[in-house]
């Protein structure tokens, strides 16, 4: 287990949202792709590596209040949408505020939060959650 979380703390991507633009086409793709799906091979070699603003806005939403028992603390809590500023879509909790406050369009930036742990002396693991701008 030593080796692995080793693996995890010392990866280039730790806290980051990382990325990879096509240098044919210029599309971007999160989480990152070796291929771009719409050049092709045209693309192999072409794919660079870019950090994401980690900045966008809901682009549709839900309000989970019937939760699985890791996350009955946060209930209930919101699941978004959201459309980075770079033009990738991805999903995520949007955490820090109350339900009713997140709407389409709000802007948000991302934040990484811890989302679980082994055991009291475990691993802790962390990923990107959003929060209101």
């Amino acid at each position: 287990m030593g080796e692995l979380s080793s693996v995890w703390r010392e990866s280039s991507h730790r806290y980051r949202l990382v990325a990879h633009g096509c240098g044919n086409c210029k599309a971007v793709y999160f989480p990152p792709r070796d291929i771009c799906p719409k050049c092709h091979r045209d693309s192999i070699g072409k794919m660079k590596e870019m950090e994401l603003s980690g900045r966008g806005k809901i682009e549709s939403f839900t309000v989970v209040h019937d939760v699985p028992p890791a996350f009955i603390r946060q209930r209930p809590y919101v699941l978004a949408l959201i459309r980075l500023d770079e033009g990738p879509t991805l999903t995520a909790q949007v955490v820090d505020c109350d339900p009713s406050e997140v709407a389409l369009g709000k802007r948000v930036r991302s934040v990484f939060r811890r989302v679980r742990e082994d055991g009291k002396s475990g691993i802790i693991q962390y990923g990107y959650k959003f929060v209101l701008e």
